[in-house]
């Protein structure tokens, strides 16, 4: 089936940021994301889920293990599990991303 924001199930988390799910199971989990300017998560980390980020618009800022990267569009960033971790948008314009998890994050985000 093919997928977009359009036919895939959406939720909201933090604040104000968007999400929708184009595939999830326990092996893999596939959503599209969009942050609005100012917006982040908090710091937490995954004790089995590698995630793989690919920024579509805009510019990202990670924290990982306290060292601060930024990615731009075009550009990707892979997180190993146990990596304590967030994702913020410090720029005046919309962050639009791919984050793919393997395995799925369902019941595996613990908050630091």
């Amino acid at each position: 089936m093919i997928q977009s924001k359009n036919n895939s199930e959406h939720y909201i988390w933090g604040d104000n940021c968007d999400s929708w799910i184009l595939k999830n199971d326990a092996q893999l989990s596939v959503k599209q994301e969009v942050m609005p300017s100012g917006t982040s998560e908090k710091l937490h980390f995954h004790h089995l889920a590698e995630q793989f980020f690919y920024i579509l618009k805009g510019k990202a800022v990670f924290f990982i293990d306290g060292e601060r990267l930024s990615v731009k569009n075009g550009e990707s960033i892979i997180i190993p599990p146990k990596s304590k971790h967030y994702i913020a948008n410090e720029s005046d314009e919309d962050l639009e991303f791919l984050v793919i998890s393997s395995p799925s994050t369902d019941n595996d985000r613990t908050e630091v």
